[in-house]
Order: structure tokens, then sequence, then C-alpha cells
């Protein structure tokens, strides 16, 4: 297994409230005397300490959070694996996202005829930590960005329709012949310092202490796009990979918890009208995702809230185009489909050397004459849901991921840890606490913990009844309320609209990935930037919190963001 010692864990039954800072419950054993200053947190684990309850220091509860807090503690499992079983699975699940992919090397094999990467560490390196912010598109490892091309909805405007010649995680790799659907050399990136802000506040703290903001923004030329046909009147943004970090526990919250969570912020802030209706007050039916049987999970996942179970996960098929047996096509869109069917070189190429059986491009020889290649060619590349790669009259393809290996590598996918918490014993780390739940109102959005459901997951037609770690009635504290609000940023996204990350182990950043960037396309590089890109504008949902941390002495900033990082 992973490193992932865990001692007993102590409930203790203080409520950290959304609206309101902590109170402490009796424990079921005396605390240790109270700590001075910034002594170290060994003996206070697991115990009462100043403004924090004993189960703050297990962030995900039990079952779902790792003691390990050094380097690599990203990677580790949670004690739920080992409790239940899974322990195997998880390192089997380990394997298949950390292995670089090849066209040949089993069960490795995948990565193409498009692709995004190599592996998942390519788009979350460090650990599966979040994206770094980068000045290219190159698909090595270590960059975790996409690109969002969309149709704008009025001139200029970041929000719109995606275009159809690429897929969500832009493919930007391909195998000869072929080409990648968008040439990742001729995306730029271009990053701007913001010297002034709408809201009016100055780039420097009443106490003079200065802060700096950039954002970025992305160009692609009609040009490098090799689709057909190519798209015109499109905007583009960059987002950044997210950490995976304690996705069973978000996975395990109830929807009737989420969908009480909404009601309650619904009757005092406008929410997405895409997914919540801001008359009535009710949950839109976009706001509910379907797993392969039919049931229903309120959207969680992502910056602009696309999945509503972790089941529902497409695995490596979206990002390698590594088949499997319940995914028939491959992962496309069918204007590249056409551009490569009607691509005189893709034709040469299968023409002459695709009669060997043994090349990579004999699926696609069919008849060896030009129109029967173009036929096969189309066919096979389509992403529709009538094109059986298994059972067709060009090529049958066997799917390259068994279905264990998918049950091994959803294992993992629910399986990663939160890291325990450090510091609560700090009395600067108490004080940002006391100010982040409190008087800067930072938990309305940032709500500080849930308690999971029964956990009753969903699932997909490989997995059906299989087993899947469960983190059932765990009090967890992820500081999300895993609903977008509206932060109006410098050349941001989606309307403005982005999911509220949750903050647990994030502080350890820097030592698993070497960076600390946030954000969703990692325009913060640290927490004050993050923070204050809050209050970019006065229409941000959160510019009155982070008025009031700008407005906050040095001492008590610095507390604040200390709380961040040890939590």
């Amino acid at each position: 297994m992973r490193h992932n010692s865990y001692s007993i864990f102590l409930l203790a039954g203080a409520l950290l409230c959304l609206f309101a800072a902590c109170s402490d419950d009796n424990v079921s054993q005396e605390p240790p005397p109270s700590p001075k200053g910034s002594e170290p947190d060994t003996k206070y684990i697991g115990h009462v300490v100043g403004n924090f309850s004993a189960d703050e220091w297990y962030p995900a509860g039990k079952l779902g959070t790792t003691e390990n807090t050094a380097a690599g503690c990203y990677e580790d499992n949670t004690p739920a694996i080992d409790e239940q079983g899974l322990t195997d699975l998880f390192n089997q699940g380990d394997m298949m996202v950390s292995a670089k992919y090849t066209l040949s090397t089993e069960p490795y094999k995948g990565w193409g005829p498009v692709a995004s990467r190599r592996s998942c560490e390519y788009c979350h390196s460090g650990g599966y930590a979040h994206g770094h912010s980068r000045d290219n598109m190159d698909p090595v490892k270590g960059n975790g960005y996409i690109v969002s091309v969309y149709t704008p909805d009025s001139p200029g405007s970041n929000n719109g329709t995606p275009i159809n010649q690429l897929t969500t995680f832009t493919m930007l790799q391909a195998v000869e012949p072929f080409l990648p659907p968008v040439d990742p050399k001729q995306i730029h990136i271009t990053w701007h310092d913001v010297t002034s802000m709408p809201s009016g506040l100055p780039m420097q703290f009443p106490d003079g202490e200065k802060y700096n903001l950039r954002y970025p923004s992305v160009s692609i030329p009609q040009s490098a796009f090799n689709t057909d046909p190519v798209p015109s009147n499109y905007e583009v943004r960059l987002i950044a990979s997210c950490n995976f970090q304690g996705l069973g526990l978000i996975d395990a919250i109830s929807n009737e918890d989420l969908k009480k969570q909404y009601e309650s912020e619904g009757r005092f802030v406008e929410l997405n009208p895409e997914f919540f209706d801001n008359t009535t007050k009710q949950l839109k039916p976009e706001a509910w995702a379907e797993d392969a049987f039919g049931n229903k999970f309120v959207k969680r996942f992502n910056y602009d809230l696309l999945d509503g179970c972790l089941e529902n996960d497409v695995a490596l098929w979206d990002e390698l185009n590594i088949l499997r047996s319940d995914i028939k096509h491959i992962c496309s869109t069918e204007p590249w489909a056409k551009a490569m069917s009607e691509n005189e070189n893709v034709i040469s190429y299968i023409q002459q050397h695709g009669s060997d059986p043994n090349s990579y491009v004999h699926p696609y020889y069919n008849d060896g004459t030009r129109e029967g290649i173009k036929k096969a060619v189309r066919y096979l590349l389509s992403p529709s849901d009538n094109v059986n790669l298994y059972n067709n009259p060009y090529f049958n393809f066997k799917p390259e991921m068994s279905d264990d290996a998918y049950h091994a590598f959803m294992v993992w996918h629910r399986g990663l840890a939160v890291p325990r918490a450090r510091n609560l014993n700090d009395k600067d780390v108490q004080r940002g606490k006391e100010l982040f739940t409190g008087e800067l109102g930072c938990a309305h959005c940032h709500k500080a913990s849930w308690t999971t459901g029964a956990d009753n997951h969903g699932s997909s037609v490989i997995l059906g009844n299989k087993q899947l770690p469960k983190y059932a009635n765990q009090k967890i504290y992820p500081y999300s309320d895993f609903i977008q609000h509206k932060l109006d940023m410098k050349n941001d996204i989606h309307g403005s609209w982005c999911r509220t990350t949750p903050l647990w182990g994030r502080g350890l950043s820097l030592i698993n990935s070497g960076a600390e960037d946030r954000l969703h396309d990692a325009r913060a590089r640290n927490e004050i930037e993050a923070i204050m890109w809050h209050a970019y504008s006065k229409n941000s949902q959160a510019y009155n919190a982070a008025l009031k941390f700008y407005n906050l002495p040095k001492k008590d900033r610095d507390a604040v963001v200390k709380f961040i990082r040890s939590i």
C-alpha cells in the first residue's frame, strides 16, 4: 500500500457551521494543555485545540484521511482502501494511471489515433495535483492545460456554446499519419499583469504591502485546426487540471444535502441560472447527471460542474483514447474524422503502409483503394454512437483496457486520501480560522464541513455491483459548498460562474507538485493572489469578503493564509 499510517480517530461533536464560527463540544478524553505559539503539533493531533474540534485534524474523516503530510502524500490511499480489502486493486489502479501508454505494450496500450496526453500524470503531475501555470500548450508532462473554445453568446463574451471541432479534453497529439484536431504549437498563451482593478482597490494593502495579479489570454488561429470545417467566430479560454484528492468523499455527499445547500444559499444570492431557478428557488433538471443505470446525482465535480457522480468518469478513454468494452467508438469529433478521411497525406500513407497486418494503420486499409481507405477512416475515427469498433465491415478492434483494469482504476480514483491537517494548535492558525469562518464570511461559499450520506454511489456497465471504497457517515471538512458563484475576473470563463474550490490539503501542493498555483486557469500563484482576485470586481459575489481581508492588518492576513495552508 501507499504510505498511509493512521492513528485511532477521536470522534468529537463540534460542528463548523456555514455562517458562524466554531464552538467545541466535549471529547472522550482530556485534551492536552493549551499550546504555546507554533509548538509542534504532534501531541495535539486528534484533540480539541483552541477553536478546532478533534475531528478537524482529519479533514476527510477516519476513512478518508492519511496521516502522511510529507512529499508524496497526495498519492496515498485512504484508510477505507485497507479496511475494506481493496489495497491490491488500488495499487493496480495506480499503475494504470501512472504508466506511460504506448501503441502496443499491454496492459498500457492505447494512446491513439489521437490523444490528449500519454498518461494521467502528464496533466496531474506531482501526485495528481492542481495544474501549473504555463506559457505554452505543449503536451508534455506537467502541462495540465486544456483549452475551452466556444462560440461567444455576444462579441467578446466569456460564455457560449463549445465548438464541435474539439473534444472536452483537448486532443493535442496524434499518431502518424493523422493530425491532432488542433496544433498545440499554434496555441499562443500570453500572460498579462493587472495594473488596476475595476473595483477601485489599489494594488497594495493599506499598510503598504503590495500584491500582484496576472491573467492569461489565449489565441488560436484558424490554421491550427485540422478539421472540416474549421471553426470561425470563436473565443478561447484556459482551464487547468483539478486535484484528485478526496474525490471519493465528495462522491459520498448525498443528493439531499447538496439540494438543501442550493436552496439555503439561493434565498440570499443569485446562483447560476443554468442549474438553479432563482425565481422558484429550485434546482433545474440540468443540475443533475445520471449514471449508466439512470440513477441521478446533483452535479458536484469540475469547475463547470460537468458530473454528478465519479463513476461517470470515462477514465482514460476521453484523454488517451484507450478503448474499453462499454464504449464502442473513440473520443473524437465528426469534423476531425471528416478532415482525416479527406487528407491526401493520410490516404497515401495508409495506402503505402496499411497492407501489412502488423502496421498500426492496417485497420484503415480496407480494400487498398483511395475510396475504400477514405470510407474506413471516416467510419473508424467517428465518435458516433452508431459506430461499433468491435463489429464493422472494416476492422474489428478489441478493448485495450480490460473490465478488471477499469475496476482497479475506479478503486484508485475513489481511493485517493486527503492529508491530515497541520498546525491546528498554532495560535495564528486558530486566529485565521476565526477570521475565515466568522468576520470575513468566507465560509458562506467555502462551507467548512459536511457529513457524507450512506454513500449510495453511482455505477457503470462495467462496474455493476463490483466493490468500490465507501465513505458512509464521515464528518469531512472540504471547505466548499460545491456550488458555482460569480467572481467576475478579467478574462475568466463560463459566464464568470465557477465552482467553489475545495481547500483541504491544498497547503501541501508545493512539496508535492513544486507549485501552488490556484484558480481555474492557474493564474493565482499563491493564496493572497487567489483571494484578491475575488475583489477584482464589485460584481464578484465574494467582493465583500475579499474587501474585509484587504483591510485586515498584515498579521491577520498572514493568519488567514496560514489557516488555509494548514487545513
